[in-house]
């Protein structure tokens, strides 16, 4: 290396220490600038470092994104002032700024994905899911001759939240279809085997069923369920793809707390009678009915850690918005006021003012996303707070649609969670999810 090159890479490192030591707080905005950033088609973006110093902007692929309006591979900007930079179409690039034009400090990962717009939901749905086979909620004993007291589900080794897929070889999803394979076992005096997901993991289990002196039948000795029902909040209806997110969590089973693998199920109409208002430590809910059950809104195809999802025809009625508005990534989303919309009575959606308390960082899925307050005088006389029942409602920020409501805050019911609505429509299969994937290789 000649003299000249030796002095100039001197002079760059020492005026690259410089600024560490002399703008620690810029160079901390410096890690918390994102190495992947999603932006729709058409959108536009301000990302800030705030660090008095020049650098060199490079594109991959100034088709997809312009930076400060310019078409270019590269460009020369004040990293002082934020970085405009325009989508142009969809696809993949990478932004890389580079201090000096030499130093590399940062690669931004940029996706563009086309516009997506949804009707915002609120309404107060019934949901009915059916399970893909039997869950084992429980194990209850037989009085076997002699007054002996046996569980053959126990004995077997069954475990709560076990789901029983295959009954000798045979697919089974309905509770009232057991009871004639066990009677046949019982009388044959040969064990059932039975099929069973735990976990992920498949299994073969033979569970030989006891007579029952008193009931004078055969029993298995579990508790048994296939299907679970339930009131809960439709967050969007997306009319491009006739798909809808709603509740915003995974539903349950309510005795073993595991969530529930779906075989299929409905949403249906549902009509507030009441509100059970929320107190400290008692979180209310909202008393509803199914009605119009023969009219169904849409079906249940997944059950995720976001909420359920399916399809649906139309965008069911009383809703607060006819047309569709704009999504939000997470990382678009601020602290500060916003709306959610929910029923508080009969079927007619509105809206109530909240405040956002909390946003967190979140580059991949993860629930529990936002902090939110209740601000609305109306919805804290009607309610005391969030309610049971209000999971799905969504929040609207400055016009685009965030997220969820999922939780309360049960010794606090004014207060609550919710998820990134990014999130609910990667899962709706809404939005592209190989970025996400990538991230994860990143990560990994």
């Amino acid at each position: 290396m000649n003299p000249g090159k030796r002095y100039r890479w001197v002079g760059y490192i020492l005026s690259l220490a410089i600024l560490l030591l002399g703008f620690s707080t810029p160079f901390q905005s410096l890690a918390s600038f994102p190495s992947h950033y999603r932006m729709f088609n058409g959108q536009e973006a301000r990302l800030s470092l705030s660090v008095p110093v020049s650098a060199q902007v490079s594109v991959e692929n100034p088709d997809v994104l312009h930076i400060n309006g310019l078409f270019r591979y590269f460009s020369q900007v004040s990293l002082k002032d934020p970085i405009r930079v325009a989508s142009a179409g969809t696809g993949h690039t990478d932004m890389q700024l580079k201090l000096f034009g030499k130093i590399p400090i940062r690669t931004v990962h940029v996706q563009v994905i086309p516009e997506l717009k949804v009707i915002p939901g609120g309404q107060t749905i019934g949901v009915k899911l059916k399970s893909a086979g039997i869950l084992v909620v429980g194990h209850h004993q037989v009085t076997a001759s002699g007054n002996r007291k046996v569980s053959p589900g126990e004995e077997a080794r069954l475990q709560l939240g076990d789901m029983i897929i295959s009954i000798n070889g045979v697919p089974i999803k309905e509770v009232e279809k057991v009871g004639a394979f066990t009677e046949e076992a019982g009388k044959s005096g040969k064990p059932l085997e039975l099929g069973v997901m735990r976990r992920g993991e498949k299994l073969t289990v033979k569970l030989m069923p006891a007579y029952d002196i008193l009931d004078r039948s055969y029993r298995l000795g579990l508790y048994i369920r296939d299907s679970a029902a339930g009131v809960g909040t439709l967050t969007f209806y997306a009319p491009s793809r006739n798909t809808y997110g709603a509740l915003g969590h995974v539903i349950t089973d309510m005795d073993t707390q595991m969530p529930i693998a779906v075989g299929g199920g409905e949403i249906v109409h549902s009509n507030v009678t009441s509100i059970a208002k929320s107190q400290n430590g008692d979180p209310g809910e909202k008393i509803a009915h199914f009605f119009r059950e023969g009219k169904t809104l849409g079906n249940i195809e997944k059950n995720t850690s976001f909420g359920i999802f399916g399809k649906m025809n139309a965008s069911p009625d009383h809703g607060v918005a006819e047309s569709a508005i704009p999504v939000a990534f997470a990382h678009e989303v601020k602290p500060g006021p916003a709306q959610i919309y929910t029923v508080v009575s009969g079927q007619k959606v509105e809206k109530f003012d909240i405040e956002i308390t909390h946003v967190s960082r979140q580059d991949f899925p993860a629930t529990k996303g936002l902090v939110l307050k209740i601000t609305d005088k109306r919805l804290l006389e009607r309610t005391g707070g969030i309610v049971q029942g209000m999971s799905g409602s969504p929040i609207i920020q400055n016009g685009k649609m965030v997220g969820a409501v999922t939780h309360v805050f049960v010794n606090n019911p004014t207060n609550g969670y919710g998820c990134f609505i990014e999130w609910m429509l990667r899962d709706a299969g809404l939005l592209d999810d190989r970025s996400a994937q990538e991230e994860g290789k990143q990560a990994s």
